[in-house]
């Protein structure tokens, strides 16, 4: 009777070259069809990849991004007031981090969900108040008012939207009739009409005491367009929960106002993460059009750099920072959003 070998120990590195092999087979090297056309794709992107990098260190005249990156990032902020803007960066990256830390641990018991939302409630003004400190929202410019302005709308779109949404759902005639009023006459007029009639007539319809300035105008009309399509959204993740849902709970003893609070909304808006962000992207991006009533945002900011005539011609230099700012924090909402998801097992079965 032979001695049978035992197995040869394969090293933590051979078993990386193993799993790599094993992808790369799987992915891109299953077949001579695939193996062909993946092997085409990554020398068209290896060729634009290295031409862009050639461009960026060699080519590329960065003077205009560097010698105005203050102002590109804070506008005509007060300088000898910028302790205030980084306070502000502090905590929102600090609410960032609570959030991460939070909704990461979703599905493992965490309670500290609900404590970070409420956070930016009441953080988030908090921190405009502390920029408003010196010298008003006239100060705000650059990247600045572009993250406040995305925000504000973020922050205040997503409460009215899904009071929207629930309005439209509700069974009081008047109370539908009025969101369905609002949502359809929103979704179907452009943002610029919106912005404008934010930007002309809101003063008309408050108090003659009250008259908010040009960013608090462009905010109000953000947060009115976007709570419309977020409002649509949630409606359709609350057509989505099945009605056995909202029969069970009854039977349970719940009235339908907790019902749907306790049991169908939260369900819904588990479905509809992905609408959500994504409308909160396009928010972050439509900011820009605010430029057209003279508030230099980031977009505005660069406009007005390359109007110096010592930085004629920097045009790719410049919008290529500005589109890499603005894909930076899209994509950061982007990925958040698809670490949300696998938590909460969107997709899986």
């Amino acid at each position: 009777m032979t001695a049978t070998r035992p197995p040869l120990a394969i090293r933590p590195a051979g078993r990386l070259l193993v799993r790599a092999w094993a992808w790369l087979h799987g992915n891109l090297f299953a077949t001579w069809y695939h193996a062909l056309l993946s092997l085409v794709t990554l020398w068209a992107v290896g060729r634009g990849l290295v031409a862009v990098l050639e461009w960026a260190l060699h080519r590329g005249q960065w003077q205009a991004v560097a010698g105005n990156l203050l102002l590109l990032l804070v506008g005509r902020y007060p300088r000898e007031e910028l302790w205030r803007v980084w306070l502000a960066v502090a905590v929102l990256a600090g609410l960032g981090v609570a959030s991460g830390i939070a909704w990461g641990r979703v599905g493992r018991g965490s309670r500290w969900q609900l404590p970070v939302a409420a956070g930016w409630f009441v953080l988030v003004p908090a921190v405009l108040a502390v920029l408003h400190g010196a010298g008003g929202t006239q100060a705000w410019g650059g990247f600045l008012l572009t993250l406040i302005l995305a925000l504000a709308g973020i922050t205040l779109s997503f409460p009215l939207g899904v009071l929207l949404a629930l309005g439209r759902a509700s069974h009081l005639p008047l109370v539908r009739a009025l969101a369905i009023a609002y949502i359809e006459g929103v979704r179907g007029t452009p943002l610029m009409v919106v912005l404008f009639f934010a930007m002309t007539a809101l003063p008309l319809v408050l108090p003659p005491s009250v008259r908010p300035d040009l960013v608090l105008r462009a905010a109000a009309g953000l947060v009115l367009f976007t709570a419309a399509y977020v409002a649509e959204a949630v409606r359709g993740g609350l057509q989505g929960v099945p009605r056995g849902q909202i029969e069970a709970a009854r039977a349970l003893g719940l009235t339908g106002t907790q019902a749907m609070l306790l049991i169908v909304l939260p369900q819904a808006l588990r479905a509809v993460i992905p609408a959500i962000v994504g409308q909160f992207i396009s928010l972050f991006k439509d900011t820009s059009l605010v430029a057209v009533w003279g508030l230099l945002e980031l977009v505005g900011v660069a406009q007005s750099v390359l109007s110096n005539p010592a930085f004629l011609g920097r045009h790719v230099e410049v919008y290529a920072f500005v589109g890499g700012m603005y894909w930076l924090f899209c994509y950061g909402m982007s990925y958040a959003s698809r670490r949300l998801e696998r938590r909460l097992g969107l997709g899986e079965r």
